[in-house]
């Protein structure tokens, strides 16, 4: 169990470790807000050609293969973008961002799939404790951001150590992730599902408009919280970054909190709550007049924000014999609004300021708050894998 949380730390640490210093890119290219935007989009692009493949990926050649080849993509893709802030290439950059799309992707399905395969297996809600790896490693890779921000430490430094870790780490820990175990293992007197039924289940794609709205709102406050408190209120980089870190450290806190409080009160309570928490933040944080009130404003943003990624794909896993298919399907929605639907703001900001244009995040926050109930618990098929197998959760698998 511990590979699942080291890839998902390891995971964040890598996209914050890009987020926390956009404005400085920005800087680096001569940039502004919808030229950032548009540059953002090439990662977007490398998402939306990889995440529909990701689960097919996953079933032919493994879980923790496809986190191998998403790591390695990922450290090509830091090593281009380091190139292209050096000369200065906008085009290599965006090259390098396309990969970076590709290798997110293709890592984060895989990540999912093997949390909600965990999850499964111990019978009690953990994924939101794998999120919060995730957000710690995204509040380690802002606070390092910052640090060497106020350093003046060059950002392609920083993005070639970001992608020595990435390959060694990508490489060695999923080696301890569960043995994978194939649809016509676990249930061989049911036929195998198609890979694109999910796509037509209404539950599903409900709940893929949950995550949408939580990823949004989550992906939004990754590329621009930074930029929109240097921009909107004078702040110094590092002070964006800063800010940044706190969103990040109360959807950590939030994340490891989670699980008791889902387990206790319910999937769409906390779901509701939580979204309703991200919506008052993100208002705050928009028509903050000074950086400590904008910083309360990110505090209720993140801790709302922490919930509705994992819940989503605990519930697309309610079901073991369609889990992989679903939180396939699911983790596709969800990261394409989480990595196209940010970059599309940054357009609008050029025209009403980009602090403004993260007010467009509370109309999906909302939409999600209404169909929240899809996320509801439920479990009605026979469940072959349903006895907790701890004592295997850390042996290594095959390379």
């Amino acid at each position: 169990m511990w590979a699942t949380f080291a890839v998902f730390g390891l995971n964040g640490l890598v996209f914050a470790s890009w987020a926390a210093r956009i404005p400085s890119a920005s800087s680096v290219l001569g940039l502004g807000s919808g030229e950032t935007g548009a540059l953002l989009l090439a990662a977007a692009a490398g998402s939306v050609i990889a995440l529909p493949l990701a689960g097919g990926i996953s079933g032919r050649v493994g879980v923790a293969n496809t986190v191998r080849i998403g790591g390695v993509v990922s450290a090509l893709a830091a090593v281009t973008i380091a190139g292209g802030l050096t000369t200065t290439s906008v085009s290599l950059t965006a090259i390098g961002l396309f990969l970076f799309g590709v290798g997110v992707a293709l890592w984060d399905v895989a990540q999912n799939i093997e949390g909600a395969d965990v999850e499964h297996r111990l019978r009690r809600t953990i994924m939101p404790k794998f999120h919060a790896a995730f957000s710690g490693g995204a509040f380690v890779g802002a606070m390092v951001g910052a640090g060497l921000s106020h350093l003046d430490v060059d950002l392609s430094y920083h993005l070639l150590g970001v992608a020595a870790v990435v390959l060694v780490v990508s490489l060695w820990v999923p080696r301890y992730f569960l043995p994978d175990i194939s649809h016509a293992d676990a249930y061989p007197d049911t036929p195998q599902p198609s890979r694109f039924a999910a796509w037509l289940e209404p539950r599903t794609l409900l709940i893929g408009l949950v995550v949408l709205g939580a990823a949004l709102t989550e992906g939004a406050a990754n590329d621009w919280v930074a930029k929109a408190t240097v921009d909107g209120l004078g702040a110094s980089e590092a002070t964006g970054a800063l800010i940044f870190g706190v969103f990040v450290a109360a959807m950590t806190l939030f994340r490891f909190v989670g699980g008791g409080l889902i387990d206790r009160y319910g999937r769409v309570r906390v779901l509701q709550i939580s979204l309703g928490s991200s919506l008052v933040g993100l208002i705050i944080f928009v028509f903050a007049p000074t950086v400590p009130l904008a910083g309360v404003g990110a505090v209720l943003w993140g801790a709302g924000a922490a919930l509705g990624f994992p819940m989503g794909m605990s519930a697309a896993a309610d079901e073991p014999r369609h889990a992989a298919a679903r939180v396939s399907v699911v983790s596709t929605i969800g990261y394409l609004a989480f990595l196209a639907g940010p970059p599309l703001l940054g357009f609008l900001g050029d025209v009403v300021g980009i602090r403004n244009a993260l007010l467009v995040v509370g109309v999906a926050v909302l939409a999600s708050f209404l169909v929240a109930p899809a996320a509801a618990e439920r479990r009605t098929d026979a469940d072959p894998l349903g006895t907790p197998v701890p004592q295997k959760l850390d042996q290594p698998g095959p390379l």
